[in-house]
């Protein structure tokens, strides 16, 4: 082994710096300042580095994030500083009792007499850290425990990406301690349920849960896969005079992001109680829209002076409340458990419940997943049953609470046959979910056509359940493929099928055959397909001939597409029946081909090329998915999110975060006229 030298001791320090800067840029700032081909190299040749000279590996160094060795247990440490709860508020009421309650406190011990402002900051749905550093370095991550102890966790927490190892401060204090949330994408969290659902494993019950857990995970490599996510929103400094200490909240949350760690953007500083309900009712609602959960707002009064004047009681501080939202969680009963049957036979139990209000929206039944997840929670009929709600999330149950479980209940047991279709049902070995493989199932077929006339598959305007079901029943369609041979006299035997509404759905029907080659692929139903796979399998396969005829290898060549797409897609196509429809919709004149563009069109089907573009709010004339469509024509990506990377913004009435992110970060604003002036010229 050669000698350390100078060189290489300064070659090692470069790198970190580097890497730190760029990991800053990218996970807190949200402004990538490095191409991830660059970074990687570096982490390499750092990676090496340390290989060949192992007494230069420090604490902060970017290759210290994820364990090499799981943890055989964690150890129970005391907060150098107490994580105390906060008060609850459910109403702008009670926290206008609230703040009586501390100016009366205040007034008694004569503080708090001059001006006061708050800070709002969203409540964060995830689990609790506290991070210590001591000169600039990170030394320790601990759950909140009790408040007082909690476990170390500090190999877990390396693995977290928008958590700095190293405090981006010149001079850094002694010690700092930071307090935050760690948390899961809403993306994350479905990808990851997905995952263990595939496996057979218990799902996790929320976000919440699923962070909590992750956080627990003896394995640090697991963590790290999970791809946690960070937003600090406390700051203890000591070791510093009092002048570079941060006097106020707001000044203290800038602090952090200094400092290199990630500050929710969607703050506020609010002078009255009307300012702090104006936040609070906008919340409510836009918080749907945020890539992951929020249970309230927290409001703390901005100076520190009057937080340590006013000090706590027994149980909270007296200068922060938290403003929580409707109930996402409530108990109810299990009346009784069904079935579902879905367009892919997939058969789910549901558990059919005592009416119960949960975020704004009375409940009725609520998913059990598949059989597993029935086992894991031992759910029966009479069960007290804790059912979870959040956002747009389908009602599930999460707890059962066995302790109220009345006498001489069963357990639940899975059907043998479909009880639509009476076939006998199929659960694979390495697959979750019980399945009716009858292709000719009603309830197959139904779900079938509902998916064909969808929004985003064929668009077929007045498709819906209701209609779908009649068909069904009175043998009108026994494929997709029957829709194009209706007429209006067939329809008219429907139940309020006059010969009106029959004719406009037979024009909404023919219309559909004018849909784009990947809407039809889409509209197939075939498993894993979705509409972002099905875009991607059109670029490559251009018409269904290619496709049909292609291996299961070369359509997983294609980028994005994976194995278990690709054998999907493989096998749907070497169904029998699956190649009759493709002739009858070929017969038919559906797109089953992409259309060549006109030479007019080619100018505009490369407009936007390179660009990405965000939608936000309801446009005056065009649906979501047809400005979409619009740009996606042009060449552009239409992303969900606000980020460095966005190049318009498309504005209509009620936009809500995105419009304001996109200010914040200068990204350019568009309306609907402005953009279809755009694709003109």
């Amino acid at each position: 082994m050669s000698p350390l030298t100078p060189e290489v001791k300064l070659r090692v320090e470069q790198l970190r710096q580097k890497l730190q800067e760029a990991s800053y840029a990218y996970y807190a700032l949200d402004n990538p300042i490095m191409e991830d081909a660059v970074y990687d190299r570096l982490y390499r040749e750092l990676q090496d580095l340390e290989t060949q000279y192992p007494e230069v590996i420090t604490p902060d160094s970017p290759t210290q994030r994820v364990g090499e060795r799981p943890a055989n247990q964690f150890t129970s440490v005391r907060h150098n500083i107490g994580l105390y709860s906060l008060e609850n508020a459910f109403n702008i009421d009670e926290f206008a009792a609230w703040q009586e309650r501390w100016r009366r406190y205040g007034k008694e011990q004569e503080i708090g007499k001059e001006s006061f402002e708050y800070v709002c900051e969203l409540k964060i749905d995830g689990s609790a850290l506290a991070l210590t550093y001591e000169n600039g370095i990170l030394v320790r991550g601990a759950t909140r425990g009790d408040g007082i102890t909690g476990e170390d966790i500090t190999q877990n927490v390396k693995t977290i990406r928008s958590i700095p190892l190293k405090l981006n401060l010149e001079n850094p204090p002694f010690r700092v301690e930071v307090r935050g949330e760690a948390f899961l994408a809403l993306d994350t969290f479905k990808q990851i349920n997905q995952e263990r659902e595939k496996a057979g494993d218990t799902l996790f019950a929320n976000p919440r849960n699923a962070a909590a857990g992750t956080l627990r995970q003896l394995d640090s490599r697991i963590v790290a896969k999970r791809r946690l996510d960070f937003f600090a929103y406390t700051l203890h400094i000591y070791g510093k005079d009092d002048t570079e200490i941060a006097q106020t909240q707001w000044e203290s949350l800038e602090l952090l992001q200094k400092m290199g760690f990630k500050v929710n953007p969607n703050r506020k500083l609010c002078q009255t109680l009307e300012d702090v309900a104006d936040y609070y009712n906008y919340w409510d609602t836009e918080r749907l829209n945020l890539p992951y959960m929020t249970d309230g707002v927290v409001a703390k009064l901005n100076s520190f002076k009057l937080q340590e004047q006013l000090g706590f009681t027994q149980k909270f501080p007296r200068w922060a409340v938290a403003l929580k939202y409707a109930a996402e969680e409530a108990p109810t009963r299990v009346e009784a458990i069904s079935v579902n049957v879905g367009r892919t036979g997939a058969i789910t139990p549901l558990a059919e419940l005592t009416p119960v209000q949960l975020a704004g929206t009375t409940v009725l039944r609520a998913t059990l997943h598949n059989i597993n997840y029935v086992r894991s929670l031992d759910i029966r009929v009479g069960d007290t049953v804790i059912v979870h709600k959040a956002g747009e999330i389908i009602p599930e149950v999460v707890k059962v609470l066995t302790e109220l479980r009345p006498p001489n209940t069963q357990p639940f047991q899975m059907p043998t046959c479909c009880p639509v279709c009476n076939q006998p049902v199929v659960k694979l070995a390495d697959e979750a979910v019980t399945r009716c493989v009858n292709t000719s199932c009603p309830a197959i077929l139904k779900g079938a056509l509902v998916h064909w006339g969808s929004r985003d598959a064929l668009d077929i305007n007045g498709l819906g359940e209701k209609l779908v079901h009649q068909m069904v029943e009175k043998n009108l369609v026994h494929s997709v493929a029957d829709l194009y041979d209706l007429t209006p006299e067939k329809l008219m035997t429907l139940d309020r099928m006059g010969k009106k509404l029959a004719t406009k759905l037979i024009e909404a029907i023919n219309q559909s055959k004018t849909q784009p080659w990947a809407r039809v692929l889409y509209g197939l139903g075939i498993r894993l397909v979705g509409s972002v796979n099905a875009q991607t399998l059109t670029q490559k396969f251009t018409n269904v001939e290619q496709l049909e005829t292609a291996s299961a290898t070369s359509i997983e060549a294609v980028y994005g597409i994976g194995a278990e797409i690709a054998q999907s897609v493989f096998q749907w196509f070497r169904v029998p029946a699956n190649q009759t429809l493709i002739e009858r919709l070929k017969a038919a004149n559906l797109q089953l081909a992409n259309q060549e563009s006109a030479p007019t069109a080619t100018n505009q089907s490369n407009k936007f090329n390179g660009k990405t573009f965000v939608l936000t709010g309801t446009l005056p004339t065009l649906k979501r998915d047809e400005a979409k469509d619009l740009i996606q024509k042009a060449g552009g990506k239409v992303t969900s999110s606000v980020s460095s990377k966005t190049d318009f913004v498309v504005v209509g009435e009620d936009a809500g975060s995105k419009l304001q992110k996109a200010e914040e970060l200068g990204i350019t604003r568009l309306s609907e006229a402005e953009l279809l002036q755009m694709l003109e010229h």
